[in-house]
């Protein structure tokens, strides 16, 4: 029984993640396919340079959205399940359920079924699922993801120093707060995929030509190829 919960977590996760709202809504306001425009991934930054802020701004929520009701998910499914050894409880599966939802979620906006796996960085979800398992941390990233690509005017270097900056505030809570460790995992896989979806960008930032923020997108084959 828990093992098929855990699979049901897991597939249900990957598909809500794998949603391309993205996508959809470029395809219905502009007639754009963002597989062909800009970075050619489906997430709310390649929407604001495709097709404009307002969209952009539907597209984060409805992404960061996936995150959220993965974790929901989980909770409904597990409840107050755990596991016991000898009549003592050594474990409690809801983080780990609920840390898994988030990830699945996470890897289906980046990798969707729906779009033969060709979907976003990942960004919007991986906060949408730390906003249910950890608001304070959550909260943290994005500040730091709205500062360095406020200040820098980088959308991918924002993004990355947020997911890294979740990481970096959940490790005292977890040490200092007993936060469950399963949050601490998350933050560390979710960072990595945030990450490697970005390594074109860290080329191009450490090359001095990454797009900034404003700029507008252009079909791929009349520009860099993402």
């Amino acid at each position: 029984m828990l093992i098929a919960n855990f699979i049901a977590v897991v597939v249900l996760g990957y598909l809500l993640g794998s949603i391309p709202f993205g996508h959809l809504i470029a395809r219905r306001q502009a007639k754009v396919d963002l597989r062909q425009w800009g970075s050619g991934k489906t997430g709310a930054t390649n929407v604001l340079r495709a097709v404009g802020h307002k969209a952009a701004t539907v597209v984060a929520l409805l992404d960061i959205s996936k995150g959220v009701l993965a974790v929901i998910l989980a909770g409904l499914i597990f409840g107050t399940n755990y596991i016991l050894v000898d009549g003592s409880k050594v474990w409690w599966l809801l983080p780990g359920a609920q840390a898994l939802a988030a990830l699945a979620a996470v890897t289906g906006h980046v990798w969707p079924v729906f779009l033969k796996f060709h979907g976003g960085s990942g960004v919007a979800t991986f906060f949408g699922g730390l906003i249910a398992l950890c608001p304070a941390a959550a909260i943290f990233g994005g500040e730091v993801l709205i500062l360095g690509a406020g200040l820098t005017r980088y959308a991918s270097l924002g993004s990355i120093a947020g997911t890294v900056g979740t990481y970096t505030i959940l490790v005292p809570l977890t040490i200092m707060n007993g936060f469950p460790i399963e949050y601490l995992f998350y933050a560390l896989a979710g960072t990595l995929v945030v990450i490697f979806m970005h390594r074109e960008n860290i080329a191009r930032l450490l090359k001095g030509k990454e797009h900034k923020l404003g700029e507008k997108a252009t079909p791929i084959t009349q520009s860099e190829s993402p």
